[in-house]
């Protein structure tokens, strides 16, 4: 079929409201051929579940081809330097050199070290609420969603305090190339905040090469595995990636699971009166409005989905918010339940790819969710909120509250 008419990314009104043009997908058949993005749509759980751990698929191609022998144009010189940056991080490397990272990485990323800023966690969302309670409400995203992790995970790298306001604008700009189509104006400002994000994290490696301190960048410095070390340029990256993809996840989560809430009063009263709700409350929240919507992986090898051959050299995206929502793998999926037992969302990937900091990212949002339930018993939306333009990452302008 057509997707084009039920898949819409660049439209307001399915940003919005994504779940009905999934459900019509899903409805019509396992895979769908969008011409706009020259990708394959897969909506279904059942094969997104399995094709993100589908080892013929790959974050990139490049560890097995050049770009003419895999049918693509190489990216234009001027983007350079963000794919210099993007290219060498976790989550757009293939085995075997994801593998060397990861394990690398996964030395000075480990729940220890998680549970160590358990305390910072806590007392970084104390305080946010406290700003947000003094001033009896305001944007919910600006006062907490935003600032707790991206300070979260400026205390893990060691990045002074004075320098902190620098990265939330760097990390919007690169992750603009995420987007379906990213323009030439997006592809501007990514080359522009790569730049300038690399350089400032080479200055840093330096500083702490000279005199190593108790955060993750000396521990990277020093991290080895029979005779392996990271690069410069891996250290960059993988900062950068933990900056990224540490901090949008948690954003998108606090704001779209609070407007979600907002609209399910009884499942918000049911929360503020058993706080043990919370930890599958949070998984729930996750799974209902995903905050990452769309996963792509390169066809490596040909495969077949639902009967329909995907040859090599194609792109598919995977659904991540349709999976999410199929009534084929969880009952009553438009109903929020924050008592939902058997939750297998996919919100933090799976397989090799599976999110390194989904403890950190459900640490922080126990400790925000917490505060603002203990605290703020009468919090509540004061206007309809607006969506970001983006789909791929998909979250909320504001979020306007008074306590």
């Amino acid at each position: 079929m057509d997707a084009s008419a039920d898949f819409a990314p660049w439209s307001p009104r399915f940003v919005a409201d994504p779940y009905p043009g999934f459900a019509a997908l899903r409805a019509a058949g396992p895979v769908h051929w969008f011409e706009p993005s020259r990708q394959w749509l897969v909506p279904r759980h059942v094969d997104v579940s399995a094709l993100l751990r589908d080892r013929r698929l790959g974050r990139t191609y490049l560890h097995r081809f050049g770009h003419e022998e895999f049918g693509r144009t190489p990216p234009p010189p001027e983007h350079e330097p963000f794919h210099t940056l993007n290219d060498q991080g976790l989550l757009d490397l293939e085995p075997p050199d994801h593998t060397r990272i990861r394990r690398l990485v996964s030395q000075a990323f480990t729940p220890r070290t998680v549970e160590r800023l358990a305390p910072v966690v806590r007392r970084l969302a104390r305080e946010l609420v406290d700003g947000l309670l003094a001033d009896g409400g305001g944007d919910l995203m600006t006062a907490l969603a935003e600032p707790l992790p991206v300070a979260v995970i400026a205390e893990m790298l060691g990045i002074p305090a004075a320098d902190r306001g620098l990265l939330r604008p760097w990390s919007a700009d690169i992750c603009g190339m995420y987007e379906l189509n990213p323009g030439e104006e997006a592809a501007r400002r990514a080359v522009r905040a790569s730049t300038e994000f690399s350089a400032y994290l080479r200055s840093l490696i330096a500083a702490r090469r000279a005199d190593p301190g108790d955060d993750l960048i000396s521990a990277l410095i020093v991290a080895h595995d029979e005779g392996d070390r990271l690069t410069e340029q891996e250290m960059v990256s993988t900062c950068v990636l933990l900056l990224n993809a540490g901090h949008e996840a948690t954003v998108n989560t606090t704001g779209n699971g609070w407007w979600a809430l907002f609209r399910h009063p009884e499942q918000l009263a049911a929360l503020r009166a058993d706080q043990g709700l919370l930890p599958g409350a949070i998984e729930e929240l996750m799974r209902y409005d995903t905050p990452l919507q769309l996963f792509e992986r390169w066809v490596l090898d040909d495969i077949e989905i639902g009967g329909t051959l995907i040859p090599r050299g194609s792109e598919v995206a995977l659904l991540l918010g349709s999976a999410n929502h199929d009534p084929d793998r969880f009952p009553a999926p438009e109903r929020l339940d924050l008592a939902r037992a058997d939750n297998p969302h996919l919100s933090f990937g799976a397989g090799i790819h599976y999110c390194l900091g989904a403890p950190l990212a459900r640490l922080e949002l126990a400790a925000s969710f917490g505060e603002l339930l203990r605290r703020a018993p009468g919090l509540r939306p004061v206007a309809e909120p607006e969506w970001k333009p983006g789909f791929v990452i998909r979250g909320l302008r504001e979020l306007l509250v008074e306590c």
